[in-house]
């Protein structure tokens, strides 16, 4: 027989690139044992970027997941890995290193044996805390490159990329073709030219099958010295997922290549489980869409991982736009029309926006941008009006560097809105956090967990732990999986009950100043009636009669007029300019500043701190 080539079991991956949740740990446990029977695998990805947040949203500890959900690996002797986003460990937003520290700590302890660490801009910089906290921890540091297409991205920034990695500290190389854009001649000569430099190095494949490179990549990559091939499995294989245990296996002995042997009764039996827990929930979260393949992803370069929860999103954009366009008596879109609308547009601003590899979060941040600029051309405005304030700091450089040049516009608008651009060491711009998150649980008077578990939880998903402590997490969650079930089966959701109506009251009154008209709101007192008149405006504003101006949402989510709680927000009476920030809208997982669209006073803000805002809906008055 030939070289023997391991397989690896991307369980995680397979369900973040079909829909949003992961299985529950009930489940989770239940299909561990099986995996190990099926003989097969030499690794399994348990965890990592997404699981944890991801448990939270639905009310689950990812502690007790964890724990529970890698002791059959462990057990059998079965490597587990996890996914980390270096700077961002776990989440979508840079981390203090103390919390990075001790999340590999943490991690080996509950069952995890491998981390895979990656950055979103391939910055050796923002990974060199990686490695040396995974191999402090006990963990094996295996440094990824995140591979995609374009003209700074070649065959050799790559190789070089691998010497850095190791040079500090990396034990093993990943190469995470996200998007399986890696064309397959080009994967193989990577592979090959680390192999040369490195004889002794483990070289892992992770590719996704979305355009339908992954599988002649996975033969270039085994050919020239790749030592594991990451697969997914049925009902989750192909689609915006990974190439198929079964199909690389064949591709694989069919060359020469040792493979291990499968149960395929304990095929079978994962295969049936898997499809059991899309049946019972799971399945609600993933868009038909993202079970079959794109070639039209070879474009835009948009990777399997954000496809999954893309969809979901698109569905709200196309509402949102119909419904700007019915008020304009303009014709609707289509979700694939969207969809094309937003492949075309990253194709156009991917290069002007330095070339990050589109890699979570930078994949994100270009989609982002690129689907503001879409919609706004769609309603005749001008690109480059809605960039979120978490790619302003990929463009400034508060992750590192950019892989290529700015383009000019970028720069002008930069200059334009005073940004400052960093050259710094990333990491500087977060301190340390643990003894901060510490004392708030002990005030809450909440455990810190086995090992500090807990602890590490609420210092990496502050907003996400205490949601789930207090059940609103949960309670979210079902309210939102009833909703998915009522619509699928034809029928509405039960109502929650509430009051009864009041009774009709005038709730705006135009009144007359000087001449001027203005309309303002009316609130009543309870006792002002028998039926209590709500004190919740539900209304819209309007500038009345008089030369008062609106400042609308361009978008709808979660509004807030500041970022920080120590910020001072603009107020009644302030001067603002077309173009200033005035607000901020939390929507597609970022932060999107909103620019006035007018010039003049602050007459009243009508918008509350914190509160759902729809597209439309007046945030100021101005005069």
């Amino acid at each position: 027989m030939g070289r023997e080539i391991k397989l690896a079991l991307v369980y995680r991956d397979m369900w973040q690139s079909s829909g949003k949740y992961m299985p529950r740990v009930d489940q989770l446990v239940r299909v561990a044992e099986p995996i190990v029977e099926m003989g097969c695998f030499a690794r399994v990805e348990t965890n990592g970027g997404g699981f944890e947040q991801i448990n939270l949203l639905f009310g689950e500890n990812p502690n007790h997941s964890v724990r529970q959900w890698t002791q059959a690996f462990n057990d059998a002797g079965i490597q587990t890995q996890m996914l980390e986003r270096g700077l961002n460990a776990l989440r979508m937003s840079p981390v203090p290193a103390d919390v990075r520290k001790m999340m590999f700590k943490l991690k080996k302890i509950q069952g995890t044996d491998i981390a895979r660490s990656f950055d979103g801009l391939n910055n050796p910089v923002n990974l060199e805390n990686s490695f040396k906290f995974a191999k402090e921890g006990g963990m094996i540091a295996q440094g990824a490159l995140s591979i995609t297409h374009s003209p700074v991205h070649t065959v050799e920034y790559y190789v070089n990329l691998a010497d850095k990695y190791i040079e500090l500290g990396a034990q093993e190389i990943a190469i995470k073709d996200m998007a399986g854009i890696g064309r397959p001649v080009s994967i193989g000569k990577m592979v090959k030219g680390i192999r040369e430099r490195h004889p002794d190095i483990i070289i892992q494949y992770h590719g996704h099958s979305t355009p339908g490179f992954s599988v002649a990549s996975s033969l270039e990559a085994a050919r020239n010295g790749a030592d594991i091939i990451d697969v997914g499995m049925e009902p989750l294989s192909w689609g915006t997922g990974h190439a198929d245990l079964l199909t690389i296996h064949e591709m694989l002995r069919d060359a020469g290549f040792s493979v291990p042997d499968i149960n395929q009764k304990a095929y079978m039996h994962v295969r049936s489980l898997t499809q059991e827990f899309i049946d019972d929930f799971l399945g609600y979260y993933i868009n038909p869409r993202n079970r079959y393949m794109n070639s039209l992803l070879i474009g835009p370069g948009l990777p399997g991982g954000m496809m999954g929860s893309l969809m979901a999103d698109l569905e709200n954009n196309v509402k949102s736009v119909n419904k700007w366009l019915k008020k304009r008596d303009k014709d609707p879109i289509t979700q694939e029309e969207l969809l094309l609308k937003l492949f075309d547009e990253v194709k156009h601003a991917w290069p002007k926006l330095g070339y990050p590899p589109l890699v979570t979060p930078f994949s994100q941040y270009v989609k982002n941008v690129s689907l503001m600029n879409a919609i706004q051309l769609i309603k005749g405005k001008e690109r480059w009006s809605m960039i979120d304030e978490n790619t302003w700091g990929m463009i400034l450089g508060r992750s590192g560097q950019l892989p290529g040049e700015l383009g000019q516009e970028i720069l002008d608008l930069a200059k334009a809105q005073d940004r400052e651009f960093f050259t710094g060491v990333p990491q500087d711009l977060y301190p340390d956090q643990l003894d901060e998150f510490r004392q708030k649980m002990k005030e809450k008077g909440w455990e810190l967990g086995p090992d500090e578990e807990e602890l590490f939880e609420y210092a990496m998903h502050p907003a996400q732990y205490e949601d789930y402590k207090s059940g609103k997490a949960k309670e979210r969650f079902l309210e939102d999986l009833e909703k998915r079930k009522a619509a699928k089966k034809g029928t509405s959701a039960a109502p929650t009950a509430g009051p009864a109506p009041a009774a009709a009251m005038p709730q705006t009154m135009t009144i007359d100043v000087n001449g001027e008209q203005f309309k303002v709101k009316v609130s009543y007192d309870q006792e002002s009636t028998e039926s209590d008149a709500p004190k919740e405006e539900t209304t819209k504003p309007t500038a009345g009669s008089g030369d008062l101006k609106e400042v609308t949402a361009p978008l709808e989510g979660k509004f807030y007029l500041t970022k920080e709680s120590n910020e001072r927000g603009v107020q009644v009476g302030d001067k603002i300019k077309e173009g200033d920030t005035i607000a901020y809208i939390e929507s597609m997982k970022v932060i999107n500043a909103v620019a006035a669209d007018k010039s003049g006073t602050i007459v009243e803000i009508v918008a509350k701190h914190g509160a759902d805002i729809e597209e439309d809906d007046v945030i100021l008055l101005v005069k």
